[in-house]
């Protein structure tokens, strides 16, 4: 279940990806970006580690909301049934 707060960072965190989403998509398809929306601060990178990595590096005591670039979703998780 995710919390309110978590619910929160999402929200602010995409209001600060969306005016950026062109050029990211443009620039940097495919590639990861950790949003710490406290601070406004993007980290992009090639993995998702990475990205999550930096933002706690910046920012170790706040949430970041992490987004894989001009995907629907970062990770895809399913089962397969022959």
């Amino acid at each position: 279940m995710i919390t309110d707060h978590s619910k929160l960072v999402i929200e602010k965190a995409k209001k600060i990806y969306e005016p950026m989403r062109k050029r990211l998509e443009s620039e940097d398809g495919g590639k990861f970006v950790a949003i710490e929306p406290e601070s406004g601060d993007v980290f992009v990178s090639e993995s998702f580690d990475e990205a999550v990595g930096a933002a706690r590096s910046a920012h170790p005591h706040r949430v970041s909301h992490t987004i894989k670039i001009g995907a629907v979703a970062a990770f895809h998780i399913g089962v397969m049934v022959e």
